[in-house]
């Protein structure tokens, strides 16, 4: 018998090459090679540079709320096509990949939760659910939440990560951002805080509606934020742009947010804001 053979009936089958360079990791910023449970360990956080890698909805719920707390609302929301939209494909098929590829209905999960164990609605939004992107049952499942709040008198925090509008539902989807919009304005009305998390990317139609309304807006280090892109801009205003602008170090030092948190310390931030804020404790 074969080494190799022996090897694989006596400790398992062997894994594949494939399998083998999956275990490694390539930081897209420092360039470093890391072994993925080395990255996992600091929350998928490069820990030689702390670049901040784009994570699942689970884990960003994972990461904020309370151990056990998440209770998932309006999981069987699902988008519809109304336009009967096609571009390279069909706004069905697009539908369908995403599902499959994410086990999601749509790029939003929103629940009830404790944060630091003060009661919260959580909404999260899943880049890898087609971009993130804002379409109808989104925007619905955002208002439900704040309904949710106002019903139980607590506060309200969003992590956006979304390329903006859905472009499959045109206006449908754009008007999401005034819908949103409305519907935190009764929240903040109710005297009950908002805190809107920003991670990369947070773009388009989404950072020029709700994830910009938030009583405390905070971004993880180096996220991606702005309406445009950057080549868009360049072209529209016709000079150079300065570097890094779109980043949330930029956006930082020019207040246009409240403050940068690493991943590590988001939920014990949150949490220590919204006993801040509850009206209940004064």
């Amino acid at each position: 018998m074969e080494f190799s053979s022996m090897f694989s009936n006596l400790f398992g089958k062997e894994k594949t090459k494939e399998e083998q360079q999956n275990q490694w990791i390539k930081c897209p910023k420092c360039t470093s090679l890391m072994y993925y449970k080395e990255v996992e360990a600091k929350q998928n956080v490069c820990p030689k540079c702390n670049h901040h890698f784009r994570i699942s909805a689970d884990k960003r719920i994972e990461s904020i709320a309370d151990e056990g707390s998440f209770e998932e609302h309006d999981a069987s929301l699902a988008p519809i096509d109304p336009l009967k939209f096609t571009d390279k494909k069909s706004y069905k098929k697009r539908i369908e990949e995403a599902k499959a590829k994410t086990g999601k209905t749509s790029s939003v999960v929103s629940g009830s939760c404790t944060i630091g164990g003060i009661p919260a609605e959580l909404v999260v939004f899943d880049f890898a659910f087609m971009g993130g992107s804002l379409g109808s049952v989104e925007g619905e499942k955002i208002v439900r939440a704040v309904n949710r709040a106002i019903e139980r008198e607590c506060g309200v925090i969003i992590v956006s990560a979304s390329g903006g509008a859905r472009m499959q539902e045109s206006t449908y989807s754009l008007l999401q951002m005034s819908k949103t919009s409305a519907a935190l304005k009764r929240l903040s009305d109710k005297g009950l805080p908002y805190i809107s998390v920003l991670t990369d990317p947070t773009m388009g139609g989404v950072s020029a509606s709700f994830a910009m309304l938030g009583d405390i807006i905070m971004a993880e280090p180096g996220a991606l934020i702005g309406f445009a892109g950057q080549r868009v801009i360049k072209q529209t205003v016709g000079v150079d742009l300065p570097e890094g602008f779109q980043r949330s170090e930029f956006l930082l030092e020019h207040g246009l947010i409240d403050m940068i948190v690493n991943r590590a310390d988001m939920r014990q931030t949150i949490g220590d804001l919204l006993k801040l804020m509850d009206r209940k404790a004064g």
